[in-house]
């Protein structure tokens, strides 16, 4: 501390009591979450009292027959929606599902499934009421996250004149989802990763569905891809 003639100087007294202040935030940050920590002891007590091996198995090994990819909309829990423990399904999000063939992130998730785990299935899960798909067509500016948004404003422009002929706004947007599910699917399946696989013999299909909100049930859209053959149909 900076001590001068009659004590501690000013920017001492100022710097003590930022100090003070940041490790009361921090206490005080850590406190919040402690009912979050109670919930996990309490969570995986539960698991190993339903099943005392559940943990040392899943440790031992990760062996899931399936991708989601989803929307990373706090309602849409993909494991709950579909029933599956820890272990069962691999999972990639992001906002309004997008499967973009210049991503990344996307990409190295979608190699490690088809060519380390090996899933069977690949599920493109969008839900009706997505924030992001009204976010890319509303006309406002958001920053970053429009350019992310980019590609389901190209579904938009694709298909508007069908759009543009459901009247009720709603209802539109749900159209939207599910047209924005069928181009993923088709970005996941036209990608060389997949095509490889098929090319090689493995078993491997891509799935399109919609869950909603309202009442916790998906709709497959019925656009399944199982094969290079198939994707002629979703153009």
């Amino acid at each position: 501390m900076e001590i001068g003639r009659f004590g501690p100087g000013p920017a001492s007294m100022v710097k003590a009591r930022t100090g003070l202040v940041g490790w009361s935030q921090q206490r005080y940050a850590a406190g919040m979450l402690e009912h979050l920590k109670a919930k996990n002891r309490s969570w995986a007590d539960r698991k190993v009292a339903s099943d005392p091996g559940f943990f040392r198995r899943l440790e031992r090994q990760q062996s899931p027959e399936y991708l989601w990819i989803g929307c990373s909309d706090s309602r849409v829990p993909a494991n709950e929606i579909v029933d599956l423990d820890p272990g069962e399904l691999f999972v990639h999000r992001n906002v309004g599902n997008l499967a973009p063939p210049q991503d990344a992130n996307y990409l190295s998730v979608l190699q490690f499934a088809v060519d380390v785990l090996r899933v069977r299935h690949v599920m493109v899960v969008g839900h009706y009421g997505c924030g992001g798909v009204r976010a890319a067509v509303d006309g406002k500016r958001r920053g970053l996250v429009d350019h992310w948004l980019h590609p389901i404003r190209e579904v938009y422009h694709d298909h508007r004149d069908e759009l543009g002929g459901i009247v009720d706004e709603r209802a539109r947007l749900d159209r939207l989802c599910e047209l924005n599910v069928v181009r993923q699917v088709r970005n996941v399946a036209s990608d060389v990763f997949v095509q490889e696989a098929w090319s090689r013999g493995q078993p491997l299909s891509v799935h399109g569905w919609v869950y909603a909100l309202g009442n916790g049930l998906v709709r497959d859209l019925d656009v399944t891809v199982s094969g290079p053959d198939d994707i002629e149909r979703l153009f």
